[in-house]
């Protein structure tokens, strides 16, 4: 057994369903569903059964949630010990980063850190959301960059950026739609939305396809979970025409001849990164990195 497969059973049982365990720990129902169920062929026993208002422990999976409780609560138990070591100062942190982190967000903070905190490595890591979630809870991440703020009192949270995004269209496409001020959102309606794969972060992927859907875009097939959407996937799917991909306007130089950046007017879509640390955590290096951070006036 897994931590991750104990934490994804624990969050199911107490929230005696998929979708609220799913929102809570921060990954799809489809990926939770599978991870529950890997676990119960590994065990050999059925844990939950369905029922007409969500899911249920059977008599076997009330026997190992109380055993998994014991084992993540002496997880953290173990992560708070070990953290009083590295307390002064010292150590390593190991940061998530997601992908399209406009890189003076970072780079000013660890400037600063480095001045308060000298003897702590920080080890950045690229990782989606969820997965950041996933590796917090696990303890094999110290603090991470996110793209949705978590809910509950797991985690702590500050905002360190937002970025009004704009669209990346191909030149044939931009001449058409593109007036002095940039495009309409609603313009886009006939164009295939080049997008992200939904588990690597639910909560703003739900965002912000209800804002697309609001504007008349169909979002059509969701992409493969594990496609990370990097700049030059983008550019290839603008470029073949009749799409078009979301990106801020640190983006925009140094593009391809056939792909142009637009802002979208009235600037409808935010895309916001946070910190974000576990609750209980004491480590005086961590809070400072965590404190590195600028505070933007949030839009």
């Amino acid at each position: 057994m897994e931590l991750r497969e104990l934490t994804a059973f624990v969050a199911v049982a107490e929230e005696c369903g998929m979708s609220a365990a799913s929102r809570r720990i921060h990954i799809s129902q489809s990926a939770l569903s599978q991870t529950v169920s890997a676990l119960e062929r590994e065990l050999g026993v059925q844990l939950l059964v369905r029922t007409s208002t969500g899911v249920r422990p059977t008599e076997a999976g009330m026997a190992l949630l109380g055993e998994a409780r014991a084992i993540l609560a002496r997880r953290d138990q173990a992560l708070r010990t070990m953290a009083e070591f590295t307390s002064e100062g010292s150590g390593v942190l190991r940061l998530g980063v997601p992908i399209e982190l406009p890189a003076q967000v970072l780079a000013r903070a660890l400037a600063k850190f480095a001045t308060v905190s000298a003897h702590t490595q920080v080890v950045p890591k690229r990782l989606s959301t969820a997965a950041q979630f996933l590796e917090l809870r696990a303890g094999t991440l110290d603090v991470g960059l996110v793209r949705e703020r978590p809910t509950g009192r797991e985690f702590d949270a500050m905002l360190v950026t937002y970025e009004h995004l704009g669209v990346y269209l191909s030149s044939d496409m931009a001449a058409e739609l593109v007036g002095p001020d940039g495009v309409r959102l609603d313009a886009l309606a006939g164009l295939r939305w080049i997008g992200f794969a939904r588990a690597r972060s639910p909560a703003w992927w739900d965002q912000l396809t209800a804002i697309l859907h609001s504007h008349g875009i169909d979002i059509g097939p969701q992409a493969p979970d594990d496609l990370e959407l990097i700049a030059a996937i983008k550019f290839a799917g603008v470029g073949a025409g009749a799409s078009f991909a979301l990106a801020p306007p640190q983006e925009a130089g140094n593009l391809p001849d056939a792909v142009v950046w637009a802002p979208l007017i009235g600037n409808p879509i935010v895309r916001r990164t946070w910190v974000v640390w576990p609750a209980n955590s004491r480590r005086r290096n961590l809070a400072q990195l965590v404190a590195s951070f600028d505070v933007p006036v949030d839009a």
